[in-house]
């Protein structure tokens, strides 16, 4: 008999044990967080994810519970450069180490290499994807080469006559040089 597995709420270490695979193809108006960061979103958006877990020995201890989680999906954002729409995509491919508590997991996160989570009987995968997702997401989203040219000067009348109008402060230098000649 085979256990289903449930990504909204994953016993991790059956599912390590199990050698377990999951996959989807997720509409990503099912990731809250990332909505609130999309812009123009439409129904067609999907995150595609897989996990597979498994039991394994390192750091001569036997026995842990890795989950290895990789996820794509491509966000609508705003580019930073010329302010119109840009799909970004995500990419995602990370392994994590879970261990009995927060507090261990905790107590290791300094000297360890991996990432480490609890163990959980009910852990939510799709939090996970959505969390490493949010953590793919570029700090100024913006096109390779942008659809419409980009206005890099600007003016502002105001102070374009204020500096008109005010005296140069190094004209005085400008003198003393022409004293010297």
């Amino acid at each position: 008999m085979t256990k289903e597995h449930s990504p909204d709420r994953l016993d991790v270490k059956a599912f390590a044990q199990a050698g377990g695979h999951l996959s989807g193809h997720d509409t990503l108006l099912k990731y809250a967080r990332l909505v609130e960061e999309a812009k123009g979103l439409h129904p067609d958006l999907r995150v595609d994810w897989a996990a597979d877990g498994e039991v394994r020995s390192t750091h001569g201890i036997g026995g842990q519970v890795w989950l290895r989680l990789k996820a794509s999906a491509t966000v609508p954002l705003i580019c930073q450069r010329c302010l119109q729409p840009v799909d970004v995509p995500l990419e995602v491919d990370r392994e994590f180490r879970f261990v009995a508590d927060e507090a261990t997991a905790e107590a290791l996160d300094d000297e360890s290499e991996e990432d480490l989570l609890a163990l959980s009987r009910e852990f939510n995968l799709r939090e996970l994807i959505e969390d490493e997702l949010l953590m793919a997401v570029p700090l100024v989203p913006r096109h390779d080469e942008c659809p419409v040219p980009v206005q890099l000067a600007s003016s502002d009348e105001e102070f374009e006559a204020a500096s008109a109008s005010a005296p140069n402060p190094f004209a005085a230098l400008a003198g003393l040089r022409k004293d010297k000649s």
